[in-house]
Protein backbone atom coordinates (compact mmCIF):
# COMPACT_ATOMS: atom_id res chain seq x y z
CA UNK A 1 0.00 0.00 0.00
CA UNK A 2 2.42 2.75 0.91
CA UNK A 3 4.82 2.38 -1.82
CA UNK A 4 1.74 3.57 -4.41
CA UNK A 5 1.20 6.75 -2.01
CA UNK A 6 4.13 9.62 -2.48
CA UNK A 7 6.38 10.28 0.66
CA UNK A 8 7.67 13.72 2.14
CA UNK A 9 10.88 14.34 3.92
CA UNK A 10 10.19 14.80 7.62
CA UNK A 11 10.79 18.21 8.46
CA UNK A 12 11.97 17.79 12.18
CA UNK A 13 13.51 15.41 14.63
CA UNK A 14 11.28 13.81 17.13
CA UNK A 15 13.24 13.97 20.36
CA UNK A 16 12.16 12.00 22.84
CA UNK A 17 14.49 12.43 26.71
CA UNK A 18 12.32 9.70 28.28
CA UNK A 19 9.83 7.44 26.77
CA UNK A 20 6.66 6.24 28.34
CA UNK A 21 6.34 3.00 29.02
CA UNK A 22 4.09 0.15 28.92
CA UNK A 23 0.86 -0.06 31.36
CA UNK A 24 -1.27 -2.62 30.48
CA UNK A 25 -1.71 -5.25 27.29
CA UNK A 26 -4.80 -5.85 25.95
CA UNK A 27 -6.06 -8.21 23.68
CA UNK A 28 -9.18 -7.49 22.01
CA UNK A 29 -12.54 -9.47 22.18
CA UNK A 30 -13.82 -11.40 19.23
CA UNK A 31 -17.29 -10.04 18.08
CA UNK A 32 -19.39 -8.91 15.21
CA UNK A 33 -21.29 -5.64 14.11
CA UNK A 34 -23.46 -4.69 11.54
CA UNK A 35 -24.97 -7.24 9.20
CA UNK A 36 -22.59 -9.65 11.26
CA UNK A 37 -19.51 -8.28 10.17
CA UNK A 38 -16.65 -9.97 12.06
CA UNK A 39 -14.42 -7.65 14.01
CA UNK A 40 -11.77 -7.35 17.37
CA UNK A 41 -13.24 -4.98 19.40
CA UNK A 42 -9.27 -3.53 20.89
CA UNK A 43 -10.49 -0.89 22.97
CA UNK A 44 -13.49 -1.98 25.13
CA UNK A 45 -16.51 0.17 27.40
CA UNK A 46 -13.90 -0.65 30.45
CA UNK A 47 -10.86 1.44 29.05
CA UNK A 48 -13.31 4.52 28.19
CA UNK A 49 -11.95 6.05 30.90
CA UNK A 50 -8.29 5.21 31.24
CA UNK A 51 -8.20 6.07 27.71
CA UNK A 52 -10.43 8.99 28.08
CA UNK A 53 -11.57 10.85 25.05
CA UNK A 54 -11.09 7.55 23.00
CA UNK A 55 -14.58 5.30 23.38
CA UNK A 56 -13.62 2.44 21.27
CA UNK A 57 -11.16 0.53 18.59
CA UNK A 58 -12.21 -2.17 16.53
CA UNK A 59 -10.18 -3.96 14.16
CA UNK A 60 -11.33 -5.48 10.84
CA UNK A 61 -9.77 -7.95 8.48
CA UNK A 62 -10.57 -10.93 6.62
CA UNK A 63 -10.10 -12.48 3.14
CA UNK A 64 -13.89 -14.26 3.24
CA UNK A 65 -16.28 -12.17 1.61
CA UNK A 66 -18.79 -13.94 4.26
CA UNK A 67 -16.93 -11.94 7.22
CA UNK A 68 -17.48 -8.45 5.85
CA UNK A 69 -20.27 -8.68 3.00
CA UNK A 70 -23.17 -7.99 5.02
CA UNK A 71 -21.86 -4.23 5.74
CA UNK A 72 -23.18 -1.94 8.26
CA UNK A 73 -26.77 -1.08 6.77
CA UNK A 74 -28.40 2.20 8.50
CA UNK A 75 -27.43 2.95 11.87
CA UNK A 76 -27.92 6.21 14.14
CA UNK A 77 -25.00 8.34 16.00
CA UNK A 78 -24.76 10.75 18.26
CA UNK A 79 -22.70 12.57 20.24
CA UNK A 80 -18.70 11.51 18.83
CA UNK A 81 -17.14 11.45 15.76
CA UNK A 82 -15.61 8.21 14.27
CA UNK A 83 -12.91 7.72 11.97
CA UNK A 84 -12.14 5.27 9.86
CA UNK A 85 -8.96 3.96 8.15
CA UNK A 86 -9.02 1.15 5.45
CA UNK A 87 -5.84 -0.66 4.87
CA UNK A 88 -7.88 -2.88 2.36
CA UNK A 89 -10.72 -2.72 -0.09
CA UNK A 90 -13.74 -0.48 -0.93
CA UNK A 91 -16.76 0.87 1.25
CA UNK A 92 -19.11 2.88 0.51
CA UNK A 93 -20.21 5.70 2.91
CA UNK A 94 -23.77 7.32 2.70
CA UNK A 95 -25.60 9.46 5.48
CA UNK A 96 -29.15 11.36 6.32
CA UNK A 97 -26.84 14.66 5.99
CA UNK A 98 -26.58 14.34 2.17
CA UNK A 99 -22.78 13.07 2.33
CA UNK A 100 -21.43 10.15 0.62
CA UNK A 101 -17.80 8.74 -0.17
CA UNK A 102 -15.85 6.13 -1.09
CA UNK A 103 -13.31 4.77 1.21
CA UNK A 104 -10.54 2.85 -0.75
CA UNK A 105 -6.96 1.17 0.03
CA UNK A 106 -5.22 3.51 2.28
CA UNK A 107 -7.84 6.23 2.80
CA UNK A 108 -10.27 7.03 5.94
CA UNK A 109 -13.11 8.94 6.42
CA UNK A 110 -13.68 11.30 9.44
CA UNK A 111 -17.47 11.96 10.48
CA UNK A 112 -18.38 14.22 13.40
CA UNK A 113 -22.12 13.09 14.28
CA UNK A 114 -22.94 15.54 16.45
CA UNK A 115 -26.55 15.82 17.30
CA UNK A 116 -27.32 13.16 15.19
CA UNK A 117 -26.45 11.48 12.22
CA UNK A 118 -28.14 8.11 10.44
CA UNK A 119 -25.27 6.68 7.93
CA UNK A 120 -24.49 3.68 6.80
CA UNK A 121 -21.37 1.35 5.21
CA UNK A 122 -21.45 -1.06 2.63
CA UNK A 123 -19.03 -3.04 0.77
CA UNK A 124 -18.27 -2.40 -2.51
CA UNK A 125 -16.35 -5.90 -3.91
CA UNK A 126 -17.46 -9.12 -3.86
CA UNK A 127 -14.03 -11.18 -3.08
CA UNK A 128 -10.77 -9.89 -1.78
CA UNK A 129 -9.37 -8.40 1.41
CA UNK A 130 -11.16 -6.08 3.55
CA UNK A 131 -8.87 -4.59 6.17
CA UNK A 132 -9.26 -1.45 8.24
CA UNK A 133 -9.72 0.05 11.70
CA UNK A 134 -12.70 2.26 13.17
CA UNK A 135 -12.17 4.76 15.87
CA UNK A 136 -14.91 6.63 18.06
CA UNK A 137 -13.81 10.20 19.43
CA UNK A 138 -15.60 11.66 21.87
CA UNK A 139 -16.81 15.30 21.48
CA UNK A 140 -16.91 17.59 24.71
CA UNK A 141 -20.31 18.51 26.53
CA UNK A 142 -20.51 21.79 24.94
CA UNK A 143 -19.91 20.58 21.00
CA UNK A 144 -22.36 17.21 21.53
CA UNK A 145 -25.09 19.33 19.56
CA UNK A 146 -23.15 20.25 16.99
CA UNK A 147 -24.26 20.29 13.35
CA UNK A 148 -22.65 16.47 11.89
CA UNK A 149 -20.27 16.71 9.25
CA UNK A 150 -18.54 14.48 7.20
CA UNK A 151 -14.19 14.60 5.26
CA UNK A 152 -13.16 11.70 2.91
CA UNK A 153 -9.83 11.65 3.11
CA UNK A 154 -8.47 9.78 -0.05
CA UNK A 155 -5.02 8.32 0.60
CA UNK A 156 -3.05 10.82 -1.46
CA UNK A 157 -4.43 13.57 0.95
CA UNK A 158 -3.16 11.73 3.81
CA UNK A 159 0.66 12.85 4.50
CA UNK A 160 2.84 9.96 4.60
CA UNK A 161 6.09 10.68 5.68
CA UNK A 162 9.76 8.94 5.24
CA UNK A 163 11.48 8.50 8.02
CA UNK A 164 15.48 9.47 8.49
CA UNK A 165 16.06 5.86 9.74
CA UNK A 166 13.94 4.32 7.49
CA UNK A 167 9.99 3.32 8.08
CA UNK A 168 7.31 5.35 7.01
CA UNK A 169 4.52 7.37 8.89
CA UNK A 170 1.30 8.42 8.12
CA UNK A 171 -0.51 11.35 10.10
CA UNK A 172 -3.66 11.25 9.71
CA UNK A 173 -4.28 13.75 12.28
CA UNK A 174 -1.81 15.95 14.81
CA UNK A 175 1.35 16.43 13.60
CA UNK A 176 4.58 14.45 13.46
CA UNK A 177 7.96 15.08 12.45
CA UNK A 178 6.92 18.51 11.71
CA UNK A 179 4.49 17.30 8.85
CA UNK A 180 0.59 18.10 9.99
CA UNK A 181 -1.73 15.82 9.65
CA UNK A 182 -5.20 15.65 7.36
CA UNK A 183 -7.21 16.50 10.34
CA UNK A 184 -6.72 18.58 13.12
CA UNK A 185 -9.26 18.78 16.04
CA UNK A 186 -9.64 21.18 18.91
CA UNK A 187 -10.20 20.38 22.38
CA UNK A 188 -9.29 16.74 22.32
CA UNK A 189 -6.43 17.57 20.25
CA UNK A 190 -6.13 14.05 18.42
CA UNK A 191 -2.67 12.21 17.61
CA UNK A 192 -3.75 9.43 14.87
CA UNK A 193 -0.48 8.00 13.10
CA UNK A 194 0.04 4.78 11.41
CA UNK A 195 3.89 3.58 11.34
CA UNK A 196 5.70 1.06 9.13
CA UNK A 197 9.34 0.36 10.11
CA UNK A 198 11.61 -2.20 9.34
CA UNK A 199 13.51 -4.61 11.82
CA UNK A 200 16.01 -3.03 14.08
CA UNK A 201 14.67 0.69 13.80
CA UNK A 202 13.29 3.12 16.60
CA UNK A 203 10.72 5.38 16.01
CA UNK A 204 9.96 8.91 18.58
CA UNK A 205 7.24 10.56 18.90
CA UNK A 206 6.60 13.60 21.25
CA UNK A 207 3.37 13.18 23.78
CA UNK A 208 2.20 15.74 25.57
CA UNK A 209 2.29 14.68 29.19
CA UNK A 210 -1.63 15.31 30.02
CA UNK A 211 -2.76 13.26 26.76
CA UNK A 212 -3.65 9.51 27.39
CA UNK A 213 -2.08 7.40 24.55
CA UNK A 214 -2.11 3.79 23.13
CA UNK A 215 -0.33 1.71 20.41
CA UNK A 216 -2.16 -0.80 18.60
CA UNK A 217 0.25 -3.70 16.44
CA UNK A 218 -1.11 -4.88 13.23
CA UNK A 219 1.75 -6.23 12.08
CA UNK A 220 5.07 -7.63 13.38
CA UNK A 221 6.52 -7.12 16.80
CA UNK A 222 7.81 -3.84 18.47
CA UNK A 223 9.12 -3.22 22.14
CA UNK A 224 8.30 -0.07 24.03
CA UNK A 225 11.01 -0.34 26.83
CA UNK A 226 10.64 -3.42 28.29
CA UNK A 227 7.27 -4.19 26.89
CA UNK A 228 6.69 -6.82 23.98
CA UNK A 229 3.69 -6.18 21.95
CA UNK A 230 3.21 -8.53 19.14
CA UNK A 231 0.51 -8.42 16.36
CA UNK A 232 -3.34 -7.93 17.59
CA UNK A 233 -2.21 -6.35 20.81
CA UNK A 234 -2.70 -2.96 22.50
CA UNK A 235 -0.53 -1.33 24.66
CA UNK A 236 -1.74 1.46 26.96
CA UNK A 237 0.76 3.81 27.60
CA UNK A 238 1.49 5.10 31.23
CA UNK A 239 1.54 8.63 32.17
CA UNK A 240 4.31 9.29 33.62
CA UNK A 241 4.56 12.68 34.57
CA UNK A 242 8.59 12.60 33.83
CA UNK A 243 8.06 11.05 30.26
CA UNK A 244 8.21 13.59 27.29
CA UNK A 245 6.75 11.09 24.43
CA UNK A 246 7.28 6.94 22.97
CA UNK A 247 9.98 5.33 21.54
CA UNK A 248 8.65 2.03 19.49
CA UNK A 249 11.18 -0.17 18.60
CA UNK A 250 10.60 -2.79 15.50
CA UNK A 251 11.76 -6.38 16.77
CA UNK A 252 11.12 -7.37 13.05
CA UNK A 253 9.13 -5.77 10.19
CA UNK A 254 6.48 -4.10 11.91
CA UNK A 255 3.32 -1.93 11.25
CA UNK A 256 1.00 -0.14 14.35
CA UNK A 257 -1.10 3.07 15.17
CA UNK A 258 -0.05 5.19 17.48
CA UNK A 259 -3.32 7.56 19.27
CA UNK A 260 -3.26 9.76 21.68
CA UNK A 261 -5.45 12.53 22.66
CA UNK A 262 -6.68 15.34 25.25
CA UNK A 263 -8.77 13.90 28.07
CA UNK A 264 -12.23 15.77 28.43
CA UNK A 265 -12.58 14.19 32.06
CA UNK A 266 -16.50 14.76 31.66
CA UNK A 267 -19.08 11.98 32.55
CA UNK A 268 -19.96 9.52 29.98
CA UNK A 269 -22.94 7.81 29.61
CA UNK A 270 -23.47 5.43 26.32
CA UNK A 271 -26.44 3.87 24.91
CA UNK A 272 -25.28 2.05 22.00
CA UNK A 273 -24.80 4.11 19.12
CA UNK A 274 -25.43 7.45 21.49
CA UNK A 275 -22.63 8.69 23.34
CA UNK A 276 -23.74 11.61 26.04
CA UNK A 277 -23.15 13.23 29.56
CA UNK A 278 -26.18 12.10 31.34
CA UNK A 279 -29.13 9.62 31.20
CA UNK A 280 -31.38 11.99 30.36
CA UNK A 281 -29.36 13.08 27.54
CA UNK A 282 -29.66 9.71 26.30
CA UNK A 283 -33.59 9.87 26.93
CA UNK A 284 -34.01 12.87 24.90
CA UNK A 285 -31.74 11.30 22.22
CA UNK A 286 -33.81 8.01 21.57
CA UNK A 287 -37.08 10.13 21.82
CA UNK A 288 -35.32 12.49 18.83
CA UNK A 289 -34.35 9.44 16.76
CA UNK A 290 -37.63 7.97 17.14
CA UNK A 291 -39.22 11.04 15.93
CA UNK A 292 -37.10 11.17 13.00
CA UNK A 293 -34.86 14.74 14.49
CA UNK A 294 -31.73 13.71 13.23
CA UNK A 295 -29.91 15.60 10.74
CA UNK A 296 -31.24 15.88 7.45
CA UNK A 297 -29.87 18.90 5.72
CA UNK A 298 -26.04 18.30 3.74
CA UNK A 299 -23.58 20.41 6.37
CA UNK A 300 -20.25 21.79 5.07
CA UNK A 301 -16.94 19.55 6.58
CA UNK A 302 -15.29 22.37 7.49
Amino acid sequence: MTSRIPTVPATATETVQRSRAVDRVVRGIATSDGAGVKLTRVLTHNLQRRLDPFLMLDAFGTDNKDDYIGGFPDHPHRGFETITYMLAGRMRHRDSAGHEGLLENGGAQWMVAGSGVVHSELPEQEDGRMEGFQLWLNLPAADKMTTPWYRDLPAAAIPTVALPSGGTVRVLAGASHGVAGAVTRPVTEPLYLDVHLPAGQSFAQVLPAGHNAFVYVYRGTVKVGDAVLEAQRMGVLDNAGQADGVVVTADEDARFLLIAGQPLNEPIAQYGPFVMNTQEQIYQTLADFRDGRFAAIPASAG
